[in-house]
């Protein structure tokens, strides 16, 4: 078993010259925790999306079969940050396709997910990245990216149903608005919501995927659709050890109940692709009296089974 655990100031030889370790090739990574069964989707197969499984986090299994297939989906390409979330006895997905966000449904975390009338979230305009939220009283909410001022993010309610978006109570959440995010071009994406101790932290990414400067922030709010403030030392993650181009980052809860995270960086400093996911832990402590998200800069290289 190949497991690698790297730091900033770590020796451990790169990935590539370790016979026999293949990293997990997935952008925009998500896990999920169903039946003491760890499940990862994300970005890369041309025809839809992929699935791993794992008992330990360290080392993944890939399907035969894709959890989401195009033929099932509305898009036939650019399949996209998938997450899902198993709810009421049924998993939905959540991702984006041919740059419009969808919803599909399905019986088993490993699929088949379809969607039952295939047309985007929101239609009439692009929308990526959408990521489910259900607060405490049960209210579902969406957090999403619109282009309407380059890459920012919104939230909205959600019905019952949890596909149907409640266009009446769009509201803008974030945009590029701090000196790091400013490289190239303008967007702040990827957002992912918890909340702890009646605040709301949102992880965000901001700057191009392709940038070696694509970093994860933080903004917080007391209220949904209130005002959300950036933590002013963001961004929380950017180049730790021998990463570049680090972001589009998911939280979960471990088998240990520890707060998790999962997130992607480029192939190496030469090449963007493939992007391959990893995983740090991140938690909360006290700061003038606050409770502040922060993530570790050691970070684990989950692996292919052999």
């Amino acid at each position: 078993m190949f497991f690698i655990i790297l730091s900033c100031n770590g020796t451990d030889k790169p990935e590539e010259t370790i016979p026999g370790v293949v990293p997990v090739r997935l952008a925009d990574p998500f896990i999920m925790l169903h039946e003491d069964v760890y499940y990862a989707y994300g970005t890369n197969a041309e025809d839809g999306i992929e699935v791993y499984t794992s008992d330990d986090l360290k080392e993944w299994g890939k399907a035969p079969e894709l959890a989401l297939h195009k033929d099932n989906s509305y898009g036939d390409k650019w399949f996209w940050a998938p997450e899902v979330y198993y709810v009421n006895g049924k998993f939905y997905m959540y991702y984006s396709a041919d740059e419009h966000m969808c919803v599909a449904v399905a019986d088993s975390p490993f699929g088949p997910f379809k969607q039952s009338i295939q047309k985007p979230m929101l239609e009439g305009e692009k929308t990526i990245d959408n990521s489910l939220f259900i607060d405490d009283d049960g209210t579902p909410y969406l957090f999403f990216d619109r282009f309407n001022d380059g890459l920012n993010i919104w939230v909205a309610e959600l019905e019952d149903d949890l596909m149907t978006i409640k266009t009446e109570t769009l509201h803008p959440c974030i945009h590029v608005s701090q000196e790091w995010e400013q490289v190239w071009p303008r967007v702040n994406e990827g957002a992912f919501v918890v909340k702890h101790n009646g605040v709301y932290y949102m992880t965000y990414s901001a700057n191009s995927y392709e940038s070696q400067f694509y970093g994860i922030g933080c903004a917080t709010a007391t209220e949904i659709f209130g005002e959300w403030t950036k933590y002013p030392d963001n961004p929380l993650l950017q180049k730790p050890g021998k990463l570049v181009g680090v972001g589009h980052s998911a939280m979960f809860w471990d088998k240990d109940g520890e707060l998790r995270i999962v997130f992607h960086a480029h192939h190496d400093v030469q090449n963007i692709h493939p992007r391959a996911m990893y995983i740090a832990k991140v938690g909360f402590k006290k700061v003038e009296g606050v409770d502040k998200l922060y993530i570790e800069e050691q970070y684990e290289t989950p692996v292919l089974r052999k």
